[in-house]
C-alpha cells in the first residue's frame, strides 16, 4: 500500500518560509492499492497538485472518500483538473453531513455566487456510490469507516491490504463525547496492531484546555491510543494553521520523548506535504 499526503494543514491553508518544510496545503490523502486503484480521501486544498500529478487516459478511474465537509477539507475540490477530462471516471462515496450529501454539498459550493463552473459543465463521468457500508472493498483494499468525534460527525477509514494496515483518524477529538463519536476505547480498538495511523493531533497539553469540544485532539491522548493499540508508526495531522515548521519540529520532539520514556517502540513523525510512505 502506497501513501502520499497531499495537505496536513488543518483549517486553513498557509503559505510563508515559516511553513515549508510541512507546508500550508489543506487534507488530502492519496493511497494507491497494489491492485492498481487510486483512493483518494478529502479534497482539501491539497488535492488540486495531486490532480496537476495523476495520469489520465481512457482507463482512468479514481475513487473519493470524505472524512466530513468542512471547508478545509472541500475547497480544492472545484480546482480538481481532472474533472475536466471525458476520459476519467471519479467514483465520489456519497456520504452524508449535516442531513445533506456529498452530492449536495458539492453542486452548492460548485455554483454561483460561490464559483463560476457547475459539476454539470465538468467533463468527467462522476459516479455517486449511493449503498455504502461500514466494510467495502476497492480493489485490494478492504475498509473499515467509525464515526468521528467532531462537530457535524463524519468517518475514519481503516484500510487493509495483504496484512498491512493503514488508519486515518484526522478531526477527532478523543476526550470529548461530539454527538455521534465514539468511546477512546472503541478507536483504540479501531487503531490496534495498525502498520501507520495518522490522527488529529492539532492541541499541545497546554493549548487544549481553551480549545475543548472544538473537534480536535491532544496530542497527549492520541500517543496514549496508538501505544495502547501498539502502532508501529503514529503521524501528527491537522497542523494548526499557526504552527511554523520549527514550533512542529518542537511537537514531534516532545511527542517522541514522551513515546520513548513509555518505553514503546513506536515510531512518531509529524505528516507533512508531499511526504511518502509504503507499508
Amino acid at each position: 500500500m502506497y501513501i502520499k499526503c497531499w495537505g496536513s494543514r488543518g483549517s486553513i491553508a498557509v503559505a510563508g518560509q515559516e511553513y515549508n518544510r510541512y507546508g500550508g496545503e489543506t487534507t488530502c490523502i492519496q493511497i494507491q492499492a497494489q491492485s492498481g486503484e487510486t483512493v483518494i480521501i478529502d479534497a482539501g486544498t491539497g488535492l488540486r497538485k495531486l490532480g496537476l500529478d495523476l495520469p489520465v487516459n481512457s482507463n482512468t478511474h479514481y475513487y473519493m472518500l470524505f472524512t466530513h465537509t468542512h471547508w478545509d477539507h472541500i475547497s480544492g475540490f472545484p480546482f480538481f483538473k481532472p474533472l475536466q477530462d471525458s476520459s476519467v471516471t471519479l467514483t465520489i462515496y456519497n456520504s452524508s453531513f449535516y442531513t445533506l450529501s456529498v452530492k449536495e454539498i458539492i453542486s452548492n459550493i460548485m455554483a454561483p455566487p460561490f464559483f463560476p463552473i457547475t459539476m454539470k459543465e465538468m467533463q468527467a463521468n462522476v459516479i455517486y456510490e449511493e449503498n455504502i457500508k461500514t466494510s467495502f472493498s476497492i480493489g485490494s483494499l478492504d475498509i473499515t469507516t467509525i464515526p468521528l468525534s467532531h462537530p457535524g460527525g463524519g468517518f475514519g477509514y481503516r484500510f487493509s491490504e495483504n496484512g498491512k494496515v493503514f488508519v486515518f483518524l484526522t478531526d477527532n477529538e478523543l476526550t470529548f463525547n461530539h454527538p455521534g463519536g465514539r468511546t477512546i476505547e472503541e478507536y483504540t480498538e479501531f487503531c490496534k496492531n495498525a502498520d501507520l495511523v495518522f490522527h488529529d493531533m492539532e492541541f499541545t497539553p497546554e493549548e487544549y484546555p481553551a480549545k475543548i469540544n472544538w473537534g480536535h485532539s491532544c496530542c497527549t491522548d492520541v500517543l496514549e491510543l496508538a501505544m495502547n493499540a501498539n502502532v508501529k508508526k503514529l503521524g501528527l495531522f491537522h497542523i494548526n494553521q499557526e504552527r511554523t515548521d520549527d514550533a512542529m519540529d518542537k511537537m514531534v520532539d516532545m511527542c517522541q520523548d514522551i513515546v520513548i520514556k513509555k518505553s514503546s517502540t513506536m515510531t512518531c513523525i509529524g505528516v507533512a506535504c508531499d511526504m511518502e510512505i509504503n507499508i
